[in-house]
């Protein structure tokens, strides 16, 4: 399974989605063969192109009729659920379009039944949310991240009129998305890439901790002088997206909590998920000794945590921010000493190894058990580590 990452500093539009993931290397002849299966009059073309120098796939989609496209949600459901395509695409790019229509309906306070889209509606729009769903699908995407999305400024032409920039749509679809506007004045996030962007992906930030395989580059309609009109999409293994490792720092000052409270926090901390916690003494307001407790959490255990403090300890206010964390990959290797078995944790950098410790609660029983140092059985379990890696490689 996939993730990828879209990288809209340059905005997001339908077409910039579909050059950027046709970009991470799906055949584009395949590609049209599957659009050919909605029976649309349009005619796809695939290009590469460059924008402010930079290359890119560049996707028109040129209908062949003039006649209205507009469409009710009804139009659009028959037309996507009669087409021959697998089930989770149909199912993504209805989701897609039931965003679009609810958006609509909202700000011209229209029923959803009675909503209907005009440009969001055309041929080349269903290419653009059928296509971007169709790709998903090709390339395992499971997981969908995006950075802070850059709408543009200015104004642009409608069927409704001249609407400011983002559009009233665009502006309903990014309800509590991160958005900003820089460097020109055109409209960057299309109701399309709005739709897109507010229906797949589940978290906004900027660029992240990750290990990607691929950069696929969608170009925008524009090319503007000093400013690369490109959606980059950064593709790769699930696991290696460290969204998710958000790491705060929650600090307490305490000079009212005697040691046995602090020390049972200790074990209530770590059952409630903290990944460390210490006790600092430092020198308080008149001059009074107090104790800072300080614990590691990831973001979805501060609550329970923050909560904890307060009802384990004396204090009555907490500070916390996000701090930066790196940590090695990490395996745990069994090895034999004195008839039983020790867990030993390898710490990996950048494929070689880096430290090499066993537990130690498990030495501890062992050494307990066998009336011997612990360090020695400590040695005994790295020593058999070393020997059973020496006669691996040779292997």
């Amino acid at each position: 399974m996939k993730f990828i990452y879209f990288d809209a500093v340059a905005g997001m539009s339908g077409d910039m989605v579909l050059g950027a993931l046709l970009d991470l290397g799906v055949p584009h002849d395949l590609f049209q063969e599957n659009m050919a299966k909605l029976k649309l009059p349009v005619d796809i073309r695939i290009t590469e192109t460059k924008r402010s120098s930079l290359r890119a796939l560049k996707v028109d989609v040129k209908v062949q009729e003039t006649k209205s496209s507009s469409r009710k949600w009804a139009d659009i459901e028959n037309l996507i659920n009669n087409a021959p395509l697998a089930d989770e695409v149909k199912k993504m790019s209805l989701d897609i379009f039931k965003n679009l229509f609810e958006a609509e309906a909202r700000v011209h306070g229209r029923s959803f039944a009675d909503t209907h889209l005009h440009e969001a509606g055309a041929d080349d729009a269903l290419i653009d949310i059928v296509g971007c769903s169709y790709l998903v699908h090709q390339l395992d995407i499971r997981a969908f991240y995006a950075s802070p999305l850059n709408v543009g400024r200015g104004w642009v032409k409608s069927s409704h009129g001249i609407l400011p920039v983002p559009p009233p749509a665009v502006a309903e679809l990014l309800k509590g998305i991160p958005a900003y506007s820089a460097w020109v004045k055109q409209e960057l996030v299309t109701p399309t890439g709005a739709a897109i962007a507010a229906t797949l992906v589940e978290k906004f930030m900027p660029f992240p901790e990750i290990c990607y395989e691929k950069i696929g580059c969608g170009a925008g309609g524009r090319d503007f002088s000093d400013f690369p009109n490109i959606l980059r999409v950064f593709w790769g293994k699930e696991e290696d997206f460290k969204s998710d490792k958000d790491v705060y720092q929650i600090e307490a000052n305490i000079d009212d909590s005697t040691p046995q409270i602090l020390a049972n926090f200790y074990d209530k901390a770590f059952m409630l998920g903290a990944l460390d916690v210490f006790l600092t003494p430092v020198m308080m307001k008149k001059n009074r000794q107090a104790t800072k407790l300080t614990v590691l959490a990831e973001l979805a255990k501060m609550d329970n945590l923050v909560r904890a403090i307060f009802e384990e300890t004396s204090s009555i206010g907490v500070r916390y921010y996000p701090v930066g964390r790196r940590i090695l990959e990490r395996k745990i290797v069994q090895v034999s000493i004195l008839g039983e078995k020790i867990p030993v944790k390898v710490a990996y950098l950048e494929g070689e190894e880096v430290n090499i410790q066993p537990e130690y609660a498990d030495c501890l029983k062992l050494a307990e058990k066998q009336k011997m140092p612990i360090k020695k059985i400590m040695e005994l379990a790295k020593s058999e580590y070393f020997k059973h890696n020496t006669e691996t490689t040779q292997i």
